[in-house]
């Protein structure tokens, strides 16, 4: 189905009512028919968790179905390709960002053991820019190769899919359910004061740059004062 990254809520056709399909190929969130709410046997002491993974009236009046949170697309050779669980996807320059892609294209780069992507609010812009938390080798961070890292993510990438900034991370990232926590790096943001006082640091790429830089409190300025814009 496809749904609206910005409210995780389902489109639907202002004429009909009804949910929209999405081709294979484009891909969207998993949903599965149901005969009753008895199907899901719900979350412990949370019955406002519980109804929201069930939607009704998708395809006619009257149907259930459940929502898995599991956004997938299908290869043209019949295999199914995971894109992301619901909420980890962010909006960025009008189009959907999908971060496990995106980390799973730059984990695919040489010295990068692992990449945490999420979407970041910036002041003075529309949606959210992506961020990327990378874990470096450590026999690699002295001569990692920032240059290589952004040429390499603008060939795997769409545009609007490779991220704006890097949170060079002194240790993995916990993980919560066999998921990357992405929610303390969300919370964080890109205020070099903030990130600073867990011992990583920022870079960040400005529009037509060949390579990512560090960004600290000056740079911070002059986004935060309108004077920078991505």
């Amino acid at each position: 189905m496809r749904v609206d990254a910005a409210t995780n809520t389902i489109v639907r056709d202002p004429k009909t009512g009804f949910a929209i399909r999405q081709p294979y190929s484009a891909g969207g969130e998993i949903l599965v028919a149901i005969p009753s709410e008895a199907a899901f046997a719900g979350y412990h002491n949370n019955n406002d968790a519980t109804r929201k993974k069930f939607e009704r009236n998708v395809f006619r009046k009257g149907d259930l179905y459940y929502r898995t949170g599991d956004v997938l697309r299908r290869l043209d050779d019949g295999r199914w390709h995971f894109m992301d669980r619901l909420g980890d996807t962010f909006r960025w320059k009008s189009e959907n960002v999908s971060t496990a892609e995106v980390g799973e294209a730059l984990g695919r780069f040489p010295g990068v053991v692992e990449a945490n992507v999420y979407g970041v609010l910036l002041p003075h812009h529309d949606g959210k820019a992506g961020c990327a938390a990378i874990y470096i080798d450590p026999a690699n961070r002295d001569s990692f190769n920032w240059t290589g890292l952004l040429q390499f993510a603008r060939k795997e990438l769409p545009k609007y899919a490779v991220p704006v900034f890097i949170r060079v991370v002194k240790k993995m990232t916990p993980f919560h359910n066999n998921k990357q926590n992405k929610v303390p790096l969300r919370n964080e943001g890109v205020d070099p004061m903030v990130v600073e006082k867990s011992g990583d640091y920022l870079l960040w790429v400005k529009p037509g740059d060949s390579t990512y830089e560090y960004f600290g409190s000056m740079e911070w300025s002059e986004l935060n004062g309108g004077r920078a814009k991505l």
